[in-house]
């Protein structure tokens, strides 16, 4: 199959289209300003719908009704967009509404600046509103990945009923790389959701609902979302090594830093250092077994966690380590981005300092 060039935005966009993704609702905010507009040229030819809503409270909640009545939909923003649509993403985790949400991340925090950054990973992956929920957490370091787990994440979200975000810093969404676009999904092929709200009659009437007001109604209901999380985490961690087989310092990142960290391994291992990378393809639910898997190798000495922020999935990271090994860290903020001799002289610090211990 021929490959085409494309924007890391508008990857998503075909990932999304290519997988029955009909509806689209959103409001403008940079660096994801062009998923916007790609869809407002796509959705009309498809017959699907495009709405640049009011706001993005606004946008979020066209995607409960929408989502509601069994099509596939879906919203995209930047990191102060995505916090004003929590409340609307806590409602359809709650009313159990299959969706995908785009982050296209920039730096914070408030305003802050238009520059990649990794700074909503606590967001995305600890819920991000209010009350017990998750959602599905994709994080591509690649514009192929970019189409290919937006494609991905509207099947994850069908199957466990649970909403899929795409957490993407602004260089994967900007970068332009050749993809290999998935063939045309046909509408027909989405097996059709008997809960949804499409007007079809029943013996029961079909309600989806974020208000559950009796206590011994809502919390089986939080339960049930839990062991769904649960399932969820045995099935679909996912992660990627690189060169982790004989490593001695593991170097562990998402998005757009993964990609500079394997760099920065091969760099190592040119200079006679046993290198290797580790990225999770899931942040949530994060692989904790891999990690903990390339923690119990005897040869690996330390891991070196890098990030757009100040540390947020380095508490993953410590976690699924379990003090088996040294975990240190390594950040950029701002929309700063490191570059691979300044991964390189942190890796060869954190030896330095092992051999010295």
């Amino acid at each position: 199959m021929s490959k085409i060039l494309l924007h890391g935005t508008e990857a998503i966009c075909e990932g999304a289209l290519r997988n029955g993704c009909r509806a689209f609702f959103g409001y403008p905010i940079t660096p994801q300003n062009e998923v916007p507009e790609y869809m407002s040229v796509k959705m009309p030819q498809l017959g699907g719908v495009f709405v640049q809503a009011e706001s993005e409270v606004a946008a979020i909640n066209m995607v409960y009704g929408a989502a509601g009545a069994g099509v596939r939909a879906m919203t995209s923003s930047s990191s102060p967009g995505v916090s004003l649509k929590q409340e609307g993403i806590s409602y359809v985790a709650c009313a159990r509404i299959p969706c995908v949400i785009v982050n296209v991340m920039r730096a914070g925090p408030g305003l802050g600046g238009i520059q990649p950054a990794q700074g909503d990973y606590f967001q995305a992956t600890k819920g991000g509103g209010h009350g017990d929920y998750h959602l599905i957490v994709l994080a591509p370091s690649s514009v192929q990945e970019a189409c290919d787990f937006t494609y991905k994440a509207f099947d994850l979200s069908d199957k466990y009923r649970v909403p899929a975000m795409i957490l993407a810093d602004g260089m994967i969404g900007q970068l332009m790389e050749p993809v290999e676009l998935p063939p045309m999904r046909s509408l027909s092929d989405i097996p059709k959701k008997e809960w949804a709200t499409d007007g079809r009659f029943g013996e029961k009437r079909r309600i989806l609902n974020s208000l559950l007001i009796e206590p011994d109604v809502l919390e089986p209901h939080v339960n049930e979302l839990a062991a769904t999380y649960e399932e969820i985490k045995r099935n679909e961690a996912r992660c990627e090594r690189y060169k982790t087989e004989d490593a001695e310092i593991v170097l562990t990142a998402y998005g757009t830093v993964a990609r500079i960290c394997k760099s920065a391994a091969d760099k190592l291992r040119e200079q006679g250092v046993k290198a290797g990378c580790i990225r999770p393809v899931t942040v949530f639910p994060f692989p904790e077994e891999a990690y903990a898997a390339v923690a119990a190798q005897p040869s690996v000495k330390a891991f070196l966690d890098v990030e757009l922020s100040l540390g947020q999935m380095v508490e993953d990271v410590r976690l699924a380590v379990a003090g088996k090994k040294p975990v240190r860290f390594y950040g950029r903020t701002g929309g700063n981005v490191p570059s691979e001799e300044e991964i390189v002289q942190q890796a060869l610090r954190v030896l330095a300092e092992e051999k010295r211990i």
